[in-house]
């Protein structure tokens, strides 16, 4: 056994060891590990004594004291060299309550009982299911997911998207997968915002402004496409104008029905399939109801008719976009308003445009509905006449005091055109732009009707 060895002080002497070195005594104490769970492993309390052995002072002649104050070691932690000094450190912590009023999430209520379990509370940990623990409470289906049962490894990953990415998974046999590329993650995000999903009923958005000529109906299809593209349920854009809207030439015609339709065939509508045989679906899978097109009709679109069209509307689809007419005054604008769950307020470009918008905000404001404007959206149409010369910045600070969130939406010679709108063909900053809007939209709509 090899021997210790011997201690000395500056002056070479043998100084005395102590077989119970004190700068090496350690006390402390650890329940048994019955479990992986570190905090129910610890004991309530952990005290930690060090003793540190002093430290020589070198002797300096008194004629280079002076010199020699910047060469003197400096003792960490203040310690006083004189003598030994013992620091001790405790450790507390919290017991994880395991009685019978812990919750999933350890924390029982007040007076015993057990919060309301939400969806969260039934996933467990990868970790969890290893060890053989199972939940306290039914899964739904939901919760059998690919991510969940499938094991990650060469013949189940997905094959990566994006150009070099997927150049090198092919040269490689498919043995280097790289992920996909920025671009493709940026896009499967934005998918993923939209595919937001609810419960509860249908959510109502309407897309509204004081000022005709700024793009609403536009901005509607642009809005609805996106939603229709990303989402699997069913979306649909009616237009509410009371006098003669344009939201159904904007897509292809299927039908010469509208609204005025809807409400005389109410009666008999008892499924989706009648439903559907009075609207337009676009390539997206948008479906458009059109608003009446007769110059000569005498009875206007108004608030009973809307009340109907969005009760039978609500019977079939998640989403229903609602182009509003020109005006914020007339009936259908006070039954829109009723069932909103979120906003779009449409402002042009130009100086008369911003100010119209922003007193479309206030108007709302007075009339409560102000949550709906601090949740409310702005879309800024960039390609109405004078935008060139205005501060879009400007324009732009002063609704993001008033508002959730502002998103431009470009320049194309497609929606320049005013006529029908393909998605597939939009310029990509175009179909970027309309992709923002609808996940800032759906992100402002609840997801249980509840909340």
């Amino acid at each position: 056994m090899a021997e210790k060895p011997e201690k000395r002080d500056a002056q070479g002497q043998v100084l005395e060891s102590d077989s119970t070195d004190a700068a090496e005594e350690f006390h402390g104490e650890l329940l048994p590990d019955e479990g992986d769970d570190l905090a129910i492993s610890l004991p309530e309390s952990l005290s930690i004594v060090v003793d540190l052995p002093p430290v020589p002072s070198p002797e300096i002649p008194e004629d280079e004291i002076a010199v020699a104050i910047d060469d003197v070691p400096v003792n960490p932690g203040f310690v006083n060299a004189s003598e030994p000094t013992t620091t001790s450190m405790a450790i507390v912590t919290p017991r994880v309550a395991t009685g019978p009023t812990a919750t999933i999430a350890g924390v029982a209520l007040a007076d015993g009982s057990e919060p309301v379990h939400h969806a969260d509370q039934f996933s467990q940990s990868r970790r969890d299911r290893l060890r053989g623990e199972h939940s306290t409470q039914p899964e739904p289906a939901a919760m059998l997911t690919a991510d969940r049962l499938l094991e990650v490894n060469r013949k189940t990953r997905p094959a990566p998207e994006g150009g070099w990415n997927r150049f090198v998974y092919a040269i490689t046999f498919h043995t280097l997968n790289l992920g996909d590329s920025a671009k493709v993650r940026a896009r499967k995000e934005l998918d993923h915002r939209i595919q937001k999903q609810f419960e509860g009923g249908t959510r109502f958005v309407p897309v509204l402004t004081r000022k005709g000529g700024v793009g609403k109906t536009t901005v509607t299809t642009l809005l609805g496409m996106a939603l229709a593209d990303a989402r699997e349920d069913r979306i649909i854009a009616v237009d509410a104008n009371p006098d003669r809207g344009t939201l159904s030439e904007r897509v292809t015609k299927q039908t010469r029905a509208t609204v005025r339709d809807v409400v005389h065939k109410a009666p008999s509508i008892s499924g989706f399939t009648d439903f559907s045989a009075l609207v337009s679906r676009d390539e997206t899978r948008l479906d458009i109801l059109a608003s009446d097109t007769d110059p000569l009709l005498s009875e206007a679109f108004d608030e009973n008719d809307y009340n109907v069209v969005a009760d039978l509307a609500a019977r079939f689809y998640s989403i229903v976009l609602t182009d509003c007419g020109t005006g914020i005054v007339h009936s259908v604008m006070r039954a829109t308003l009723q069932r909103a769950d979120s906003l779009v307020i449409v402002s042009g470009g130009s100086v008369d445009e911003a100010r119209l918008a922003s007193e479309t905000l206030t108007w709302l404001e007075a009339n409560g509905y102000g949550e709906l404007v601090r949740n409310a959206i702005v879309a800024l149409n960039t390609a109405t006449q004078g935008t060139n010369l205005v501060k879009l910045d400007e324009i732009e600070s002063h609704f993001r005091s008033r508002v959730r969130e502002i998103v431009r939406i470009p320049y194309d010679p497609q929606l320049a055109a005013g006529s029908v709108i393909s998605y597939k063909d939009l310029k990509p900053y175009t179909k970027d732009a309309a992709r923002t809007l609808a996940a800032l939209v759906v992100e402002g709509l609840p997801a249980n009707r509840g909340s």
